[in-house]
This record gives C-alpha cells, structure tokens and sequence, in this order.
C-alpha cells in the first residue's frame, strides 16, 4: 500500500498492485485495474516513485527471509526423508536409493 493524499487533503492507501495506469489531466487520476479512478494530489512521478520504493522494500524483505526459511524448510524435508527411509527394510532402502545417472537420463528425456 502506498500513502496518497485525495485532492480534498484527506489521506488514502492504495494498493500500489491494482494501479493500471496513471495520468495527469491536469490533476493526477489512477485507474485501477476494475475501472474504479482516484483522484490524488501527488504527481505522477510521485505515484510512480512510492510504488518503486514499496517494491523495493517488499523484495528487500522477501530476499533477506527467503533464504532462512528455504534453509528451514529443506531441513525439515530432509529429516523428514531421513526418518521415512530409517524405517524401510534393507531391500527396500536400496531401492529408493537415489540413482543420479537415472535422474538424467529422465530429465534429458522431456520434452
């Protein structure tokens, strides 16, 4: 969400993702992506520049936790498999053993 001011100095979130177009008619009008339109004060540049920097601070947050929680989540599936396979008989671990060759040789086969 992304704070504009409407031209009657009240404040307003926008959902900077629903924003279609914006454009200054002399006064800057959003379309959203239903068809509704707000007036706002800020310019364009403005509108343009807070969705920018919302952005870049959503992706800033996502790539700083991502990679913790891929860690913990690839941790978990590990233990999980580690766990499911200790209870296998003998025969039956050999089986599901991973086979990199056969990997390949699958992936090279699709289309």
């Amino acid at each position: 969400m992304i704070p504009l001011t409407r031209l009657n100095g009240s404040p307003i979130y926008v959902n900077s993702d629903l924003i279609k177009y914006a454009e200054a008619s002399p006064d800057t009008m959003l379309t959203l992506i239903h068809g509704e339109k707000i007036v706002v004060l800020e310019s364009c540049e403005v509108v343009v520049d807070r969705m920018t920097a919302y952005r870049i601070r959503e992706l800033r947050t996502l790539a700083e936790t991502l990679p913790g929680a891929l860690d913990q989540r690839n941790a978990a599936s590990a233990a999980a498999a580690h766990s499911a396979l200790a209870h296998l008989p003998e025969e039956r671990r050999q089986e599901t053993a991973p086979d990199p060759a056969a990997a390949h040789r699958r992936r090279s086969q699709e289309p």
